[in-house]
């Protein structure tokens, strides 16, 4: 066994030498007079050697507590020449794996597949809420506790809704750094349970009685109205999608009726939304496989087809009564329910309830077994664009698309039970054309 004495006796000479100590540990001396130390061992069938460190940074006893560590490893199976170019390997890519470099990456990852603006409001939400606070961290430093501490700050503010978006995108980033190596494991989905909940909205009141819907249609009907107005009315009912999405619907969004493009991936009259039209978290209104698809009934496809006489040479189906290129004004259907007389009985947004109602209604009094009620609950809230209860984004991504007869055959049935005594569409249409 080596001495301290003889490695500091130890010269360079011509050719490089090796000094033993003991247990494969020995120091290699180079003619330049650089000494390290070095352990040689078998693994696999094969004599391997392993530069444990410099001497004299690493001294003989320190060099003796690496050899029994690396004959550990051996032990146990493990290389360790491999481990120590793993370990050198994260050593010098360390400085790179703060939360902000890694966040930065796994931004660079998505944007093909998001559209800009949903990419800048991604980007610019990170560098305004999380960057300053916690972008310097090592990836592998930022945990739950950290994490809440850092929403917390946005939750103060009234921002809740913004927390949880940032969760979604800090949990994100967590699980893109644990494909990669930096982390055990990714932050976990309950942290969601710790923030604030989103405040409930007004419930808006409806009506939910089949003859007192029915009036109503027929009371828009006879109104002194401009047609455009009672067809967006008719078809709020009919789709019962949300009146802001209805109101700026250009025609390209429509597909499958006589004189409309086609789209071969459905069958029959069929409305597409564009995610990022939709009202939900941003992160999925990037992803345009969360559009949303509205199956059409007949009475829906007549009112589009009626509307194309007044309003076709535009780009929107229910414009303003002043310009073919704006939106009819969010409050037009709103205040002829109130100039009906149904001012705090029904607002536009009531169709929403008033369908989720029929259809529940309808379900707890069909003969099929529980499994089957929920499936058929699950079909009327992605009919009304709802994020059906239990279903993780890749499941909700499947299940944008799935059920299509089904949906057609809800939203039918549902355009029946209104219009049993209504006029047609077309009768609606008096008033100028443009």
């Amino acid at each position: 066994m080596l001495t301290d004495l003889e490695i500091r006796k130890a010269k360079p000479r011509d050719k490089a030498y090796k000094l033993a100590d003991s247990g494969g540990l020995y120091l290699f001396v180079t003619p330049s007079g650089h000494r390290s130390w070095r352990l040689k061992y078998r693994f696999a069938g094969k004599e391997k050697a392993l530069v444990l460190g410099t001497y004299p940074q690493l001294s003989l006893a320190e060099a003796r507590l690496r050899r029994e560590a690396a004959k550990k490893q051996l032990r146990e199976h493990i290389d360790p020449g491999v481990e120590a170019k793993v370990a050198k390997l994260v050593a010098a890519t360390g400085h790179e794996q703060t939360f902000e470099a890694v966040a930065r990456d796994w931004y660079a990852t998505q944007l093909d597949r998001w559209k800009p603006v949903h990419a800048r409001d991604v980007i610019t939400s990170l560098e305004r809420d999380v960057f300053p606070h916690i972008g310097k961290l090592p990836m592998a430093r930022v945990d739950e506790q950290v994490v809440l501490a850092v929403l917390a700050k946005v939750e103060k503010r009234g921002a809740i809704e913004t927390a949880r978006r940032l969760l979604q995108r800090i949990r994100a980033v967590s699980s893109y750094a644990r494909g990669r190596g930096m982390v055990s494991q990714p932050l976990s989905a309950d942290l969601v349970r710790s923030l604030k909940p989103v405040p409930r909205a007004k419930l808006r009141p409806a009506l939910t009685s089949a003859d007192k819907l029915r009036r109503l249609i027929a009371d828009v009907d006879q109104a002194g109205a401009h047609p455009v107005t009672k067809l967006a009315s008719r078809f709020m009912a009919l789709t019962a999608q949300r009146p802001g999405m209805i109101r700026t619907a250009p025609w390209s969004e429509f597909f499958n009726m006589d004189g409309f493009a086609r789209d071969d991936r459905f069958d029959g009259p069929i409305w597409i939304i564009p995610a990022d039209r939709m009202k939900q978290d941003a992160d999925l209104r990037g992803d345009e496989s969360f559009a949303h698809r509205v199956p059409l009934s007949p009475h829906a496809v007549e009112v589009l087809q009626a509307v194309r006489q007044l309003t076709g040479r535009g780009p929107l189906p229910f414009c303003s009564n002043r310009s073919s290129h704006v939106p009819m004004s969010e409050n037009a259907v709103g205040y002829l329910y109130n100039r009906l007389g149904y001012q705090g009985l029904h607002v536009p947004h009531g169709w929403r309830a008033a369908f989720a109602t029929y259809w529940n209604e309808r379900i707890s009094a069909l003969p099929i077994d529980e499994v089957g009620r929920q499936t058929e609950r699950m079909v009327v809230d992605l009919m009304l664009a709802h994020i059906p209860q239990g279903l993780s984004p890749s499941e909700l991504r499947y299940n944008r698309a799935a059920y299509m007869p089904r949906r057609l055959e809800l939203a039918t049935e549902w355009a029946e039970h209104l219009m049993k005594g209504q006029k047609s569409a077309f009768d609606l249409l008096t008033g100028p054309r443009r």
